[in-house]
């Protein structure tokens, strides 16, 4: 073997191990609490852009899901929800079970704000939920029953799932 196919080797695997993760696959964090978000495939959905699940301490697990809104000002509006009933549900149902709502940032390695991308596209390094650990405190999830540590709005990239 020559010195410049083994180059050229080391080059191609360096470059499969810094591949870029796909949203839809990625694995998020955040420091202070240890909570995580673990994005998974949406499916079919005509709306919901996104599907995550947030796991908090004490194993409580709240679902996500993001859908752009319509519009000249289309953003990824967010929602992670606390045992919300399946099936047929009605409005009221899924505003009370409802814990957070909001547009989801993200951010990259040099600090510039974007969007949350829709499946298939590159996860960004960083993702932001505005006032999430307020309206997390008050919700039904927070307490005894549920999670006792509020995490804080950035969570950072900390894998991709196979």
């Amino acid at each position: 073997m020559s010195a410049a196919s083994i180059a050229i080797g080391a080059a191609v695997v360096a470059g499969t191990a810094n591949a870029a993760c796909p949203i839809q696959l990625a694995v998020y964090g955040e420091a202070q609490s240890g909570a995580e978000i673990d994005f998974t495939r949406t499916g079919t959905s005509a709306t919901i852009t996104n599907t995550f699940r947030m796991i908090l301490d004490n194993n409580t697990v709240l679902d996500g899901i993001a859908m752009w809104t319509e519009g000249s000002a289309s953003r990824p509006h967010g929602s992670l929800m606390y045992k919300c009933p399946t099936g047929d549900v009605t409005g009221e149902e899924l505003a009370a079970c409802t814990v957070w709502e909001g547009v989801i940032y993200s951010a990259d390695e040099k600090g510039n704000i974007g969007l949350l991308p829709a499946e298939g596209a590159d996860a960004p390094k960083s993702l932001i939920f505005p006032d999430l650990g307020p309206s997390l405190q008050m919700s039904a999830a927070y307490g005894p029953a549920g999670f006792s540590k509020v995490p804080w709005d950035v969570f950072a990239l900390k894998g991709c799932q196979e």
